[in-house]
């Protein structure tokens, strides 16, 4: 039977039998994929130092005739270890596996797994804000998911103004400046635009006034992948 090999990320992990376990793991060549690890749970496996959480791995796997695919091999590529160190970074990874986990199919375009080893590479990184990292994941998968809002004109149709306040409107996906006293101002936009325009959280952080911005940003982005993408 043939072989395949391509990188993975582990998505999810259930134990199956006395030592086997099945993984739920995304990859860039073949989208999700559940591979059967035999023997992995077992303390001398040869498998399981390949399969960290958090990491991106080089794997060999048996197609199955079934849903499941087996796996025979496991290399380590690079591991996200401070991670670890953080509960709430750990915390925060977990979730944004589990939110990637549940919008994607298994025929999945390689843009979320790069989204994903991303998110790992700034999650790693204590320099980077937490916040700036999950506000920036939840825009890329809004972005990713074709639900980037219209950041340059209002409701209307006229162009955002740089001293004008505004609200956002889920109905018309953009700005709104009827109120007159919105909460969002122009900075509040230009950050948004460096966001779904998929700029690094590294870059991000350097933007002067970047952590103030995303805590009104934040419920925002929340809310609209909330409405959009149902996680």
């Amino acid at each position: 039977m043939k072989q395949l090999t391509a990188q993975a990320i582990i998505l999810s992990r259930t134990d199956y039998g006395e030592a086997d376990r099945i993984l739920t793991v995304l990859t860039p060549e073949y989208g999700k994929l559940r591979v059967l690890a035999r023997g992995v749970r077992k303390v001398k496996s040869k498998l399981a130092g390949g399969i960290e959480l958090f990491s991106v791995s080089q794997i060999s796997f048996i197609k199955g005739r079934g849903d499941i695919d087996t796996l025979v091999s496991t290399r380590l590529v690079k591991h996200y270890g401070h991670i670890v160190e953080d509960l709430e970074r750990t915390m925060a990874a977990y979730e944004l596996i589990k939110q990637l986990n549940r919008i994607t199919e298994d025929e999945v375009e390689e843009g979320y797994f790069e989204l994903l080893h991303h998110a790992f590479a700034a999650l790693d990184d204590r320099t980077i804000p937490l916040l700036l990292v999950q506000v920036w994941f939840s825009a890329q998968l809004l972005r990713l998911g074709g639900h980037t809002p219209n950041l340059q004109t209002d409701v209307s149709g006229a162009k955002l103004q740089p001293g004008e306040g505004y609200d956002f409107s889920f109905e018309s996906v953009c700005f709104d400046p009827s109120s007159g006293q919105g909460r969002f101002t122009a900075d509040h936009i230009k950050l948004l635009r460096l966001l779904f325009a998929g700029h690094q959280p590294a870059a991000l952080a350097k933007v002067q006034g970047s952590e103030r911005l995303v805590k009104g940003i934040l419920p925002l982005v929340t809310t609209m992948r909330q409405t959009y993408l149902q996680v």
